[in-house]
């Protein structure tokens, strides 16, 4: 090999080093208004632009990696992500394996049936009833701890939404937050629990101990967004307020 040939090589190995995003931020688009896929085919939602929102305070760059929920903490852990961001709680297992930022959304759990079942009116009634969740989900976790409930998990959550609405499962848990956007758009179906889902609410996530210098400007850069505006409109423009 030449040395001007090397050269340009190395030259083009520089430059795709200097084009490469600081982070691969990984989400589970099938999570609207936090994440999911717009018309123009593209991942969209309130963590997506929120990512952005502190890339431009911050100073990074970032690519989003699209991926199943129940395997962005792998992903993680395996390097093939630096970072998540899909609505994900903090909870006492997942502390163990990662970091996460400071809660930025605090939301609930949201129980939704049919509209007229007069037979399910409370979580007792859940008692030998099937209950669709998302897999992997907060609401999963809260969902197996039913006593006498049969848990469906599934991929995401339209899935558990349409076994609700096809008769399959008698119930779905889910994410208060997104659970009201499938109520709005589907009068069949109604809401009948809300209660704590049991964490501090949605944090970006982190491999442990790799990003605390990250993680402690993310949480200045939060604050600064609630106190200058732009979180505020990030919750209008999503329906999240």
């Amino acid at each position: 090999m030449s040395k001007f040939f090397q050269f340009v090589v190395a030259a083009f190995a520089m430059l795709s080093l200097s084009n490469a995003a600081d982070l691969r931020v990984g989400t589970n688009a099938a999570y609207p208004p936090f994440e999911f896929i717009n018309d123009q085919n593209k991942i969209a939602g309130f963590d997506i632009d929120l990512v952005d929102a502190l890339s431009k305070k911050i100073g990074f760059t970032y690519e989003i990696v699209n991926m199943s929920f129940d395997g962005l903490i792998p992903a993680l852990k395996a390097g093939k992500i630096d970072a998540i961001a899909a609505a994900m709680s903090a909870t006492p297992d997942r502390v163990k394996a990662v970091d996460f930022t400071k809660a930025y959304y605090i939301t609930e759990n949201l129980f939704i049936k049919k509209a007229g079942d007069n037979a399910i009116n409370s979580k007792a009634d859940l008692n030998g009833k099937k209950i669709a969740v998302q897999l992997g989900t907060v609401q999963e976790i809260a969902a197996r701890e039913l006593k006498g409930a049969k848990v469906m998990a599934n991929e995401d959550i339209f899935a558990a939404i349409m076994a609700l609405k096809n008769s399959k499962v008698s119930a779905v848990l889910v994410d208060s937050s997104i659970g009201y956007g499938y109520l709005k758009k589907n009068p069949d179906l109604a809401e009948f629990l809300k209660e704590p889902d049991g964490s501090e609410g949605f944090s970006l996530a982190f491999d442990k101990n790799k990003k605390t210098d990250l993680i402690a400007k993310i949480n200045a850069a939060v604050d600064e967004l609630k106190q200058d505006g732009a979180y505020d409109k990030l919750l209008e423009k999503y329906d999240l307020k």
